[in-house]
């Protein structure tokens, strides 16, 4: 079973390719820069195209004030009517006002207007009042009649002049059109730089991130699809990094899932001999019970009960490769005989190097599933038995090799600990104690023992760990908390008594 058989399924979303360059991040970036910088552009041309409007009206007021001091100067010499038409005509006005010294003189007028549609005095323009002329203009101007005065910059002189907005209106637009076409070519230019260092510092590299996640969603058994980090301590950087050690990480886990469903295969087809081979064996047990030979009948009752939790652990076996163990079915079980059992499945005898201490009271009891129990406390002594024994086969000094079981009764919980004289546990055990096929200390070992161990006293609701302690040796300790007393099965326990 490959990688990609273990991650899809028939209700699996199949991911979306990347989108091209105006539907991915890069079209939306840049379509965004411009906009944005356009936007910028239009909040500068509001007020400098009302300010356009004002230079306009007072260049007009300046000229205005320059032809009518020409024409004031030769009022003596009884300037012609044609001439002087055509110095209005070239100021662009109809009626020219002056005002100097407190007195107002109309300088000169031609093609005098019935009515006048808009005045403007540039005395005093309020920045408001000046934006809201100049877009009235550029919305509502031409063919209109307007009147403008106010004073000529550097002399006392106040100039009226009366004439048509259409040349306003015309230079406005022009400098509008040219302000458009300038914050054009400036939003793409903008936008274009800012999308190139944008894209080369965010966009490559979190495409190159997308890039690697949809290879490796594909292909995740392969090594090849692994994201490869770029140097550096930025946001991307370590994202990459911290990308790579998941998908790594994530490898690792599928080949160990891979291996644990061929293993799950493989049990399958073993555990249905091993259940004719030892439904065989039960049935020579019992005839070996008949025997009168003292030795057969002091090891036969141990041999039928190993027996039995054999065909009781063969039958039970899928359910580890189902990655569940079977709710705990608890009960009162006296601890003593359960650990007694323990030391004869391990074959320690009277006459061995490893003694074997039990110091529990006869009397203590634990609410607990009593295979499940057996199975906690028989891992721990044959960890403890393998440390002894390997500590015989390589000369270890002659301190005595002893595993002692023993427990006591806090309340609701009773305690239990197993500790042998052992060498202790290594440094790198420690480091994954209860994980599966990772915390073996022995060559060869699957690791399962203490996983199986914390999975059923978790079960029970009870807690394992491992005691430090100042002597040589490993210590463990397991509590087992009594199941918490349900009122309406107490009442109806105490009915049934009454009742009887």
């Amino acid at each position: 079973m490959s990688g990609s058989d273990l991650h899809s399924g028939a209700n699996a979303t199949v991911p979306r390719r990347m989108a091209g360059f105006f539907g991915g991040l890069s079209g939306k970036l840049l379509s965004l820069t411009i906009l944005a910088v356009m936007i910028a552009e239009v909040a500068i041309f509001v007020p400098s195209v009302a300010n356009k409007r004002n230079t306009w009206l007072k260049e007009q007021l300046r000229v205005a004030a320059v032809a009518s001091i020409v024409i004031d100067g030769l009022q003596h010499s009884k300037l012609p009517d044609a001439l002087r038409d055509d110095t209005l005509m070239a100021t662009g006005v109809k009626v020219i006002v002056l005002e100097r010294d407190g007195t107002r003189r109309l300088i000169a007028a031609t093609d005098m207007p019935p009515e006048v549609d808009k005045q403007y005095d540039l005395t005093e323009m309020k920045p408001l009042n000046a934006i809201r002329a100049a877009f009235d203009e550029l919305l509502f101007g031409g063919g209109r009649v307007i009147r403008v005065f106010g004073p000529v910059d550097g002399t006392d002189m106040h100039v009226e002049v009366v004439m048509t907005d259409d040349a306003l209106r015309d230079a406005m637009l022009v400098y509008s059109r040219n302000v458009f076409l300038l914050s054009l070519a400036i939003s793409i230019i903008t936008g274009f730089l800012i999308f190139l260092a944008v894209s080369r510092l965010l966009i490559r590299p979190i495409r190159r991130l997308t890039r690697s996640m949809q290879d490796f969603s594909g292909h995740p058994d392969e090594p090849g699809s692994i994201y490869q980090p770029q140097a550096g301590d930025d946001e991307l950087a370590v994202a990459g990094q911290h990308l790579e050690s998941m998908q790594k990480e994530l490898q690792k886990t599928l080949r160990q899932q891979r291996n644990l469903a061929e293993l799950g295969l493989a049990v399958s087809k073993i555990n249905h001999d091993m259940r004719n081979i030892l439904a065989s064996a039960q049935l020579m047990s019992d005839r070996l019970g008949d025997l009168d030979d003292p030795m057969v009948k002091r090891l036969a009752p141990k041999l039928l009960r190993a027996i039995d939790r054999a065909v009781g652990y063969s039958n039970s076996v899928l359910a580890y490769g189902k990655s569940a163990e079977a709710a705990p079915r608890r009960r009162l079980v006296h601890l003593k005989p359960l650990v007694v059992d323990v030391s004869g499945l391990l074959g320690i005898e009277p006459e061995s190097e490893i003694q074997f201490e039990i110091h529990i009271d006869d009397d203590l009891q634990v609410d607990a599933d009593p295979e499940q129990l057996f199975r906690v406390i028989h891992n721990l002594c044959r960890n403890g038995m393998q440390a002894l024994a390997g500590m015989e086969a390589e000369g270890a000094g002659a301190s005595p090799k002893r595993i002692s079981v023993s427990a006591h009764r806090s309340g609701s919980v009773v305690s239990i600990a197993v500790d042998d004289t052992g060498p202790g546990m290594p440094q790198k055990a420690r480091e994954h104690l209860f994980s599966a096929f990772k915390g073996s200390v022995r060559s060869g070992g699957a690791g399962l023992g203490l996983a199986i161990a914390r999975e059923i006293v978790l079960s029970h609701g009870g807690t394992i760990a491992l005691v430090e302690k100042a002597q040589a040796g490993t210590l463990f300790r397991f509590d087992i908390p009594d199941r918490p007393v349900v009122m309406e099965e107490m009442k109806s326990n105490a009915g049934q008594s009454a009742a009887e």
